[in-house]
């Protein structure tokens, strides 16, 4: 007896006559088609997608790249010999759809390329792509992050100070907004400010404001963060590079509630909950006299500390496609996946510039991919291909290949640890002791 076909769902968006004439063999085959307009596109679901391509549609692309991005399926557009021939169009084609197919249908040829779509979507674990676009939002599934989720909710409804600790470009304004929007001031002001951004003789006003005429140039009244922060939350960014004058000041408002402005005589009394960020050792700072003690046990009431990107190896994937997906749209290219080559090189590198650095190489890799996937070369990184190890003992290789495979196989299965544990061969207890011994998670 024969299996039925496996039911593979197909959008058609836009249909012409020679669409509609396609879909009695189409659906012999196992397809089952839904048609609707562009407009309506966003909120179907599908495997596959062909879209009728229009002049229409290309006098107004960006519809048609929000549908494709938001899909996150592969497309095939139609259109006619004369249409392909039009300005643009073969780049845009080429960019955004997976093939293409000219009038009339080679109905034949039309299910050999469905059925090579569907593949390709299935290959790259493809599905619906939802970008969170909140710049609160803490990714990832590493145990770091986990830990760091569940502090953040343990902390978040207190009113206590919070020095927030952590390398550079490890995400402590991201932590600082997830405090605030976690509390009871959510619906008030988050005012956040880089303490080493400004000149120094700007942040006593900046952070205080002053009055009319308080010094040259003052030619009008400045409300300054903190008074802007009024029964909200106050974000000192790089708390370390705060003059100590300017110390002296902020433990004044900590103590007493109020502050005063610059040439202004009456105090202002200010609520706000004040969180505090710093990548510089504060305690060896304090033993140089480069802040102050009592400022820093104001400060210091409640501590996180924020997780190096290579300390979350699990993450790596998740974090790459995203920043793929949201940096889609600035650059103007169809958001890509990432090549065997190019995830096995993010999980060789460092990281020294963290996540942050993460984001900025896949905004590089999608300028630069020339590919339908990002390479290690599109990302700055030295693939397989080039990569010298420096020879070692036969226990150093042994200890290298064995972190790499757990970081391989963490690329792909960090979801599912049971998956991950079977890919490799070794039962599930031995592998959390394999990823403790190499501290991955």
């Amino acid at each position: 007896m024969l299996e039925p076909v496996q039911s593979r769902r197909l959008l058609i968006v836009d249909p012409c006559d020679d669409c509609h004439r396609l879909l009695p063999g189409l659906r012999s085959v196992g397809w089952d088609v839904n048609s609707c307009t562009l407009a309506a596109a966003t909120e179907q679901r599908c495997d596959v997608g062909l879209l009728r391509l229009q002049a229409s549609h290309l006098q107004h692309p960006d519809a048609v790249k929000d549908l494709i991005s938001r899909s996150g399926t592969e497309w095939i557009a139609v259109l006619s010999a004369e249409e392909l021939r039009a300005q643009n169009v073969g780049d845009f084609v080429c960019e955004w759809f997976f093939d293409f197919h000219t009038l009339p249908f080679d109905v034949s040829r039309v299910q050999v390329t469905l059925g090579r779509a569907f593949g390709m979507a299935r290959l790259r674990g493809k599905g619906p792509v939802h970008v969170d676009e909140s710049e609160h939002e803490l990714l990832g599934d590493s145990q770091p992050i986990r830990e760091l989720r569940k502090l953040l909710s343990k902390l978040a409804p207190t009113e206590s100070p919070v020095l927030i600790r952590g390398e550079s470009g490890t995400g402590k304004e991201l932590v600082a907004r997830t405090l605030h929007r976690l509390s009871q001031r959510r619906d008030n002001p988050f005012v956040a400010i880089n303490c080493g951004a400004i000149p120094e003789h700007l942040i006593q006003s900046e952070l205080f404001g002053h009055e009319k005429g308080a010094f040259t140039g003052a030619h009008q009244r400045k409300v300054g963060r903190i008074e802007a922060a009024n029964t909200g939350t106050l974000f000192l960014d790089e708390i370390g590079d705060l003059p100590l004058e300017l110390q002296a000041n902020l433990l004044r408002f900590l103590q007493e509630k109020h502050i005063e402005r610059v040439g202004g005589s009456q105090p202002i009394a200010v609520d706000v909950r004040v969180l505090a960020a710093t990548h510089v050792d504060l305690e060896s700072a304090i033993t140089r006299g480069r802040f102050r003690e009592d400022l820093y046990y104001r400060l210091n009431v409640l501590q996180v500390v924020t997780a190096p990107l290579r300390d979350r190896h699990g993450d790596l994937s998740m974090l790459a496609n995203h920043f793929s997906h949201f940096y889609s749209q600035e650059t103007g290219r169809r958001p890509r996946s990432f090549s065997d080559d190019a995830l096995a090189a993010m999980g060789r590198h460092d990281w020294p510039g963290n996540v942050r650095e993460l984001a900025n190489r896949v905004r590089r890799g999608l300028v630069l991919a020339e590919g339908r996937q990002i390479e290690a070369q599109d990302l700055g990184l030295q693939g397989a291909a080039f990569e010298v190890t420096p020879i070692g003992t036969l226990e150093d290789y042994k200890h290298r290949a064995e972190r790499q495979a757990l970081c391989d196989v963490l690329n792909r299965h960090s979801d599912n640890l049971s998956v991950a544990a079977r890919v490799l061969g070794v039962s599930r207890p031995t592998f959390y002791r394999l990823l403790h011994k190499h501290q991955i998670r």
